[in-house]
């Protein structure tokens, strides 16, 4: 039995202490944000923070993580007001978007450490993977990231079609349907 918080909510696994937490997130918690990638540690795509660092999350059983706490990207701004989120948005940096939660979480925790990272310093951090090659895009949105931590504002909008509120909203709850059509 495995006991540590996610994403601010006191969590208690019953399952194999070897399981690595990529899996107890997506199956037993179903947060399927953080994605599976490579099974090795080495894409980024599961990255989360664990008290405050990136770690990924394909490489960590659960049985290290007792009384740790640990976030998910859908717990860093269900809003989509994180710094890092809004400098994603306004610099168009997804394209399939496969490694994208990986990514900002990285990021987000790189930018916890340090407002002011040299393009050495994000290139040395920032691992993951992306396929689609995103990279220039990625290196401006991590700049404009921290440039809006550091107190710049700036007007993302969301993606189109989809309203922040609608982002953030639960699902509601299906009504059975009875045989008769009831």
């Amino acid at each position: 039995m495995t006991r540590f918080t996610v994403n601010g909510q006191p969590v208690h696994y019953r399952i194999d202490p070897e399981t690595p937490l990529l899996w107890a997130l997506r199956d037993a918690s179903n947060l399927t944000g953080t994605k599976y990638g490579c099974g090795a540690g080495l894409c980024g795509a599961c990255t989360v923070h664990v008290d405050g660092r990136a770690v990924r999350s394909c490489q960590v059983p659960i049985a290290a993580l007792e009384g740790s706490f640990v976030t998910t990207i859908e717990a860093l701004s269900r809003d989509r007001s994180h710094a890092v989120q809004q400098a994603w948005i306004a610099e168009s940096v997804p394209q399939c978007g496969y490694c994208q939660p990986g990514m900002v979480m990285a990021v987000a925790a790189l930018l916890a450490a340090n407002q002011n990272p040299t393009d050495a310093e994000i290139d040395g951090t920032i691992t993951n993977i992306c396929r689609c090659g995103t990279y220039p895009r990625i290196r401006r949105a991590v700049r404009r990231a921290a440039r809006v931590m550091r107190g710049e504002t700036i007007a993302a909008a969301p993606p189109p079609g989809i309203d922040p509120a609608d982002a953030a909203r639960a699902v509601p709850a299906l009504t059975p349907v009875k045989p008769d059509g009831r």
